[in-house]
């Protein structure tokens, strides 16, 4: 399963590529008005940062904007992805980028309906948002493996990307569910390396050598 940041903190992204675990990130307009600068800017210099894909989300409510925001925020990168929500002229917007091969997201999914819409028009990626759909008291995993399952069954090329990720038990069970990308908030990535056992082994460990080279310099010593 592939793991992408969802955040457009450079910073962050840069100090998390460096580990050899990222694949892509996923970015909205919530996420890039909380950075300073110009907002195409930071998308440029994510795109250098992560080779793979970088979703960049439309604003543009109907199908003519969501068009033109598509090819322009296509431009600014070979690997921006066009982040779309899920609507009736979304749909229409993933099936005409589509047939121009500019690779789009399909945002705000919440069934497996929508799902099989947005595979059919085209999309490259289809995001779930798990942990919204958890908010309503209703499980966002078991959405999650139907959307899998279907996409399977109808063997349908575009890829599950498990979002709204809030813990990393999320990440364990979309993993176990097949889903082929889990984007996470950095605060859920950076969770995904802790253990309290671990914490404690390598202390004790440190503990140990410390005893070790007391041993040792005792030794020489004598």
């Amino acid at each position: 399963m592939k793991f992408f940041l969802d955040t457009a903190n450079l910073e962050q992204i840069r100090e998390r590529a460096q580990l050899g675990v990222v694949d892509g990130v996923t970015t909205n307009p919530s996420l890039l008005a909380r950075e300073t600068g110009d907002w195409r800017a930071t998308l440029e210099k994510i795109c250098q940062a992560v080779p793979g894909p970088i979703s960049a989300e439309v604003v543009a409510e109907d199908f003519e904007g969501m068009i033109r925001e598509g090819r322009e925020l296509s431009r600014i990168a070979p690997n921006i992805v066009v982040k779309i929500p899920m609507c009736r002229e979304g749909v229409r917007a993933i099936h005409a980028l589509s047939k121009e091969k500019i690779r789009t997201n399909a945002t705000l999914i919440f069934s497996p309906a929508q799902a099989l819409l947005v595979a059919k028009a085209g999309a490259t990626y289809v995001s779930p948002f798990i942990g919204r759909i958890d908010d309503i008291a209703q499980e966002g995993l078991e959405v999650l493996r139907q959307i899998i399952e279907i996409y399977e069954v109808q063997d349908l090329p575009t890829e599950v990307l498990a979002a709204s990720i809030r813990h990393p038990m999320h990440v364990v069970e979309a993993a176990l569910a097949g889903s082929h990308v889990a984007t996470m908030p950095i605060a859920v990535f950076d969770q995904l390396f802790r253990h309290p056992l671990t914490d404690r082994g390598i202390q004790l460990f440190l503990d140990d050598w410390k005893q070790v080279e007391a041993k040792a310099k005792e030794a020489r010593g004598s």
